[in-house]
């Protein structure tokens, strides 16, 4: 016997004891597969066969098999289930989880089951107990399929299972190895005509004879039809025609609508309402012959409910799919694709309150549908209603799949009107997807989490760091809907060979160099503090594609999430600035955008960190010039007493001549702030505009777009000097050296070395973006004024880069996954994910030292 099994589905094995059901399964299926009642006795018990510990392994058994067909993975139950009450339970399941059931019945003689127990010491239950089980199971045969049994296998003898072949199919609905391209189109309700001129501005070409339209697709595409091809338009037996014949041909696909199914049923004889447009569909058919209504019916009677398609990345269904649904198969999957969710309750119009599935939904794969008509076709957390209300005067929508590129005609007029007006309760003000963005699901951030990010493969988030990232954005934080990326640490160069320096140049060129980068640029490194700056071209751009509704056209923040001006006036002259030098250099036009997002130094350090500088930097120095006073005095009074202090007098001379130099530091970097005028921006990445994320182009292109905007206002925007390295020449090498030296000595933080490329490969995978590479002064702020010291450069100097190298490489694949996310117009939970990722790292350890 062949048996046919769907790929996912649930096996119930039928049979006495002896009757070889877990040696047919071992044979047949994997061992992850099956679940065995005796292997749970075992578990919770010790012993197979104690039937006192039977519930609680059939406890363990149902608790497994909820979590394989949970995961749409085949399961096989290894049970005697001869009786009814004892198959209750998996159809259970198979109805929980939406999946065929079948029953594999042993049906052997008694005289086998008798002789293969009697093999078996530990099978010395009574001898009734066979003859009971297959009494048991010969009463039950007849009623399997009443039960719920989708498909029943009944095997009868030792050569009947011997001889068994099992073979596994893909459901109905599994079209995973299609990969498109499709147009996937919308609800056409017999619009014939716009149809036709949709699917010409899609590129294809339509072809008529005597056997009706046909769809041609020169350029290899596939049409998929979102059902609804019948009802209230004037030309359905025409749609029905050419969507039959394409299908036919491999050119499209098809799911059906609910208006084709109650079309379907009137066809057959079914008893069905006349309403919504029905009566003039069949007043068309009638003007065909018979034969075409009966092989519409059977075309539409042949469409299956939804498809899951491209590696699962797709699905495509009626009125929808909700994640627990997809690629399953039951009565309710089917309804669900036909009709949507309801509340069982009707609105004003008479008509159902349908539940927003979509504005819940969290499945990976993207969901196109129709079926309820909305004035545009906008995404809502990755699904996209195509039904645009063409047969009510409004548009016929297509998706060009996996482009993302919304194509559209308009209908040639309205041929019916809608029992309820089209969007008659959207908000006007913000987007689906904004109104759903705007409650932030704690559970979307929080725990531990695994990001998949394009670069770096999957980052985990540990739990107790997602807890302190949420506390600081929930207290801190700005508006969270300008959050689109947060920047990532950066590591130091490797500890310098030189006796004077703990970090130099030369140890970071010497990094890039070994891991295969040609190119790098050095940057000079502003003492400022790092700021992400969004500016809009006005408020109608920050309420479109950010969804705020006040006057804010942008935000300045920290790599935080911390707003920079507390004083909103301030921080709005800021943003005008940025703005209006966007608009003189012609950079809004030049990067076809009206939205920006600028990695940036915000200069002067004090600008942020006022109370920092009052705290620790001039507290230090104050009290180390305190410290050193005293120590003169008593250094005084010993040598007047004769005392030999030459030693300690060259001592703290060298430490007063370290504190002098930490203040002239730290000073070198800080001036009072009371107003704009006090402030210079250096932007040095052009992180993202609307539609594109920058990180293809190089950092040259970077450094020469940003000039243009800094030229139109060099008292508000710094420049950032740079040197391109060619490794192959030595002097570029020399070059970059001597330039670094000469700014730090002067007094300049440093600078950081990235490879030309925004990011870059090598033999073990992703290298650093950026290393920083500071002065020696301005590292006497970070370390304190006596770093330098020999005792103290020592112990520096055994720091530990691998664990920080490693964070910066999970925040920098974060950062970028976020924007590409944003970008992309993907959901804010999921941009905010990789965002709170970022924040998150920041609660791993590192060397102290560093």
């Amino acid at each position: 016997m062949k048996i046919e099994l769907p790929e996912f589905c649930l096996v119930v094995l039928i049979g006495a004891s002896g009757s070889g059901k877990s040696t047919f399964a071992r044979k047949h299926f994997l061992q992850t597969e099956i679940l065995s009642s005796d292997y749970c006795r075992g578990l919770v018990s010790d012993d197979e066969n104690n039937q006192a510990a039977t519930k609680d392994a059939f406890d363990v058994l149902q608790y497994i098999a909820s979590k394989r067909l949970s995961a749409k993975r085949l399961t096989v139950i290894d049970a005697t289930n001869v009786q009814p009450e004892a198959r209750k339970s998996s159809l259970a399941l198979a109805q929980k989880y939406h999946c065929h059931v079948v029953a594999i019945v042993l049906d052997m003689p008694e005289k086998v089951c008798l002789e293969r127990n009697s093999a078996r010491p530990d099978r010395n239950f009574g001898a009734h107990v066979i003859p009971q089980q297959r009494h048991q199971l010969r009463r039950s045969l007849k009623a399997l399929k009443r039960e719920g049994f989708r498909f029943v296998y009944v095997l009868d003898s030792p050569e009947a299972v011997e001889n068994v072949q099992i073979t596994r199919k893909p459901l109905w609905n599994n079209r995973a190895d299609e990969h498109g391209p499709f147009d996937i189109i919308g609800d056409i309700h017999g619009c014939y005509g716009e149809l036709e001129e949709l699917l010409l501005k899609l590129g294809y070409e339509v072809l008529k004879s005597e056997n009706g339209a046909e769809i041609l697709s020169p350029h290899g595409r596939k049409v998929i039809f979102l059902g609804d091809l019948v009802d209230r338009g004037p030309k359905t037996p025409e749609v029905l025609e050419l969507v039959m014949n394409s299908v036919r041909a491999g050119t499209a696909m098809c799911v059906p609508g609910n208006h084709d199914i109650k079309l379907m049923k009137k066809l057959t004889g079914r008893n069905v309402k006349i309403a919504h447009g029905l009566a003039e569909s069949l007043e068309q058919l009638e003007k065909r012959p018979k034969e075409f209504s009966e092989k519409a019916a059977k075309f539409i009677d042949s469409l299956v409910s939804h498809y899951v398609l491209d590696d699962e990345k797709l699905i495509v269904a009626h009125a929808g799919m909700k994640e627990e649904l997809q690629g399953r198969a039951s009565g309710k999957v089917r309804d669900f694709a036909l009709f949507g969710e309801t509340t069982g309750e009707t609105d004003e119009f008479g008509l159902p309150v349908r539940l927003n599935w979509a504005a819940e939904y969290r499945g990976k794969s993207m969901v196109v549908y129709g079926h309820t008509p909305v004035p545009e076709a906008v995404w809502l957390n990755n699904t996209i209603n195509l039904d645009t209300g063409c047969v009510f005067g409004g548009k016929l929508t297509a998706l060009r799949y996996p482009e993302r590129e919304i194509m559209q005609v308009d209908a040639r007029e309205q041929y019916a009107v809608p029992s309820r007006p089209i969007g008659y309760n959207a908000n006007s003000l913000l987007s689906a997807q904004q109104e759903t963005d705007d409650i932030l699901d704690i559970a979307d951030v929080s725990g531990k989490r695994i990001i998949e990010t394009g670069l770096h493969h999957t980052v985990i988030i540990r739990e107790e760091n997602s807890i302190a990232a949420l506390e600081l954005m929930s207290r801190f934080a700005v508006n969270p809907k300008w959050l689109m990326y947060l920047p990532p640490t950066m590591s130091p160069s490797e500890t310098s060979k030189r006796p004077d320096y703990l970090e130099h140049i030369e140890e970071a060129l010497e990094y890039f160099k070994k891991s295969g980068v040609s190119k790098v640029i050095c940057e000079e490194k502003h003492m400022g503090s790092r700021a992400v700056v969004i500016v809009c071209h006005d408020n109608a751009v920050a309420q479109k594609r950010f969804g705020i509704t006040g006057e804010e056209i942008g935000v300045c923040y920290t790599r935080t999430g911390r707003p920079f001006f507390t004083e909103k006036n301030l921080e709005k002259e800021f943003l005008k600035k940025v703005s209006d030098g966007m608009e003189k250099s012609g950079l809004w036009d030049v990067l076809k955008t009206d939205w920006i997002c600028l990695d940036c130094e915000l200069l002067p350090w004090s600008a942020k960190a006022q109370e920092l500088l009052k705290t620790q930097y001039a507290a230090v120095g104050t009290a180390a010039k305190h410290s050193l006073s005293v120590a003169n005095d008593v250094l005084k009074t010993a040598l007047a007493n004769s005392v030999d202090v030459g030693e300690l007098s060259a001592h703290f001379k060298n430490r007063q001549e370290a504190v002098e130099d930490y203040t002239a530091s730290y000073r070198n970097y800080c001036w009072p702030v009371d107003s704009l005028q006090g402030i210079k921006l250096a932007p040095f990445h052009i992180l993202a505009t609307e539609g594109a994320l920058h990180v293809d182009e190089d950092h040259l292109w970077h450094m020469e777009t940003i000039a243009q905007l800094c030229e139109t206002d060099t008292r508000f925007f710094l420049k950032t000097a740079f040197k391109i390295v060619d490794f192959e020449k030595e002097e570029s090498v020399a070059d970059a050296m001597a330039w670094w030296e000469s700014m730090t000595n002067a007094g300049g933080e440093g600078a950081v070395v990235k490879p030309l490329s925004f990011v870059t490969r090598g033999k073990r995978g992703l290298i650093q973006p950026a290393v920083k590479c500071r002065g020696r002064e301005y590292l006497r702020i970070i370390y304190g004024p006596e770093y330098d010291f020999k005792e103290n450069l020592e112990r520096l100097r055994s720091r530990g880069l691998s664990a920080k190298r490693s964070l910066a490489l999970r925040e920098f694949a974060l950062g970028i996954e976020a924007m590409e996310r944003f970008v992309a117009g993907e959901p804010l939970r999921r941009v905010h994910e990789c965002v709170f990722g970022v924040l998150a790292l920041e609660s791993e350890p590192v060397d102290p030292r560093l």
